[in-house]
């Protein structure tokens, strides 16, 4: 039975690089929300601490975030481009209580 994931993906850019880490998430964000298996995509930053990003999404099942972690503009805008930008990135699978 196919069922929702959630992702939440906690991002620390490394010190000075925060407007670029932003600039991305901004393509990111309608790149991820046009894809089929995307049901949501959101980027929050932390009120405590303005260097923390939380990006949380959700997927109709666990096929539809494999399928996103394959597409060109995640390798090209989070493996190539805010990885390196990234003093942290951790990264967590959640599926939701029904």
């Amino acid at each position: 039975m196919n069922h929702t994931v959630v992702i939440t993906a906690r991002w620390r850019p490394k010190d000075g690089e925060g407007a670029k880490v932003d600039a991305i998430l901004r393509q990111l964000a309608a790149a991820i929300r046009s894809e089929p298996g995307n049901l949501l995509f959101v980027a929050h930053r932390s009120k405590d601490d303005p260097n923390e990003i939380l990006l949380y999404e959700q997927y109709k099942d666990e096929q539809a975030f494999l399928d996103h972690r394959q597409t060109a503009h995640f390798k090209a805008l989070v493996l190539e481009q805010a990885v390196p930008l990234l003093a942290r990135r951790e990264i967590q699978m959640f599926s939701i209580l029904e």
